[in-house]
């Protein structure tokens, strides 16, 4: 049963973190360009959809909010990928997909979270958060080490 456990906080880790990569990818146009299936295809359609979710403040705001945003995505995704910081990562992990969500269901509707995962994205990095032991990871080369 351990086994079981080790492989399912290693595949959560890498669905989260490849979860957060894939729509830095798809903004900035590695997915395909507006129109061909990509949700945004570039910056300034992603820019408008932060600003969608986030209407009460200018789209100057709206960018330096998409810019922290992608920022966290890529660092979440590439530390949960390799698991480093692992506790810390997806409680930041989990909060940013949280307030995703709320603004998701305040400023679109209350289906729009549940259409995407967004809220599963939210409980599954808590849950990995609250994990003792993170097998195949920096982390538990780090207390390895340590222990030794």
């Amino acid at each position: 049963m351990k086994h079981i456990a080790a492989i399912g906080q290693l595949l959560l880790r890498l669905a989260l973190g490849v979860g957060f990569l894939l729509p830095v990818m798809d903004r900035i146009g590695l997915l395909g360009s507006p129109g061909s299936g990509a949700s945004w295809g570039d910056w300034k359609h992603f820019v408008r959809y932060t600003n969608e979710l986030i209407p009460f403040v200018s789209w100057q705001i709206a960018n330096i909010m998409s810019i922290i945003a992608t920022i966290a995505e890529i660092v979440f995704g590439v530390l949960l990928i390799v698991g480093y910081r692992i506790k810390e990562v997806a409680i930041g992990a989990g909060i940013l997909t949280f307030v995703f969500g709320l603004c998701m269901g305040i400023f679109l509707s209350i289906q729009a979270p549940f259409n995407y995962p967004v809220f599963v994205f939210t409980g599954a990095a808590f849950v990995l958060s609250g994990l003792d032991h993170h097998a195949w990871s920096i982390d538990s080369l780090s207390k390895n080490d340590l222990n030794k």
